[in-house]
């Protein structure tokens, strides 16, 4: 079945994950593939997708010709979410939250600064649970130069970002890439989505 690549954070793509099941499975896997969170997911929710067509096959009636296809076209909603950042948890196993939904926290709370408008995120996670953040802004031409609305805004981000997400951030990055008039934004806003691309 002819499908449309799909990149994994990693750089490797869903399909190459799919054909390497089997011999990921008998112990014939790469370096990377034994270390690899991204394609570990993926490889995790293949097998549960291959063991649920497999139940369908076996049952009396078909499944539909187009299961494959939109099971697929759900894993790779799912990988468009972004990379997964891990939270600190208490309890045994593991909680993850995606980088996207974490950028938009962060983005939201930079926005509540008068003056202060969020453009990109980009989150970076070592996987050890140090979490670092770069933060691109717009700021309004009456900031004159911006020093007092950017503590405020390095205050409130690292506030939302520890109670609304539960990380500590040990790096935050603020750029300041344009200004402008208040008057200008207002209308510019008032039907356009300015936040950055998802997982930004």
């Amino acid at each position: 079945m002819a499908m449309t690549d799909y990149e994994l954070p990693c750089e490797r793509d869903v399909e190459q994950v799919w054909e390497r099941l089997d011999a990921v499975g008998a112990g014939l896997a790469d370096e990377h593939e034994l270390t690899c969170p991204h394609c570990r997911a993926a490889r995790e929710s293949l097998l549960a997708l291959r063991e649920a067509t497999s139940e369908m096959v076996a049952e009396a009636d078909a499944p539909p010709p187009d299961l494959f296809g939109r099971i697929m076209s759900a894993v790779r909603a799912e990988v468009r979410r972004g990379s997964m950042v891990p939270l600190p948890s208490p309890e045994p196993g593991s909680v993850e939250i995606s980088e996207q939904a974490v950028a938009a926290v962060l983005r939201y709370a930079a926005d509540t600064v008068v003056g202060i408008r969020a453009r990109r995120c980009r989150i970076h996670d070592d996987g050890a649970g140090v979490v670092e953040v770069q933060l691109t802004l717009a700021v309004s031409l009456r900031n004159a130069t911006g020093g007092e609305a950017l503590s405020l805004v390095r205050e409130r981000v690292t506030a939302a970002a520890a109670a609304r997400v539960g990380l500590t951030l040990a790096k935050l990055d603020l750029l300041v890439d344009d200004v402008f008039e208040e008057d200008a934004v207002e209308e510019d806003t008032l039907g356009e989505d300015t936040v950055g691309e998802p997982g930004e």
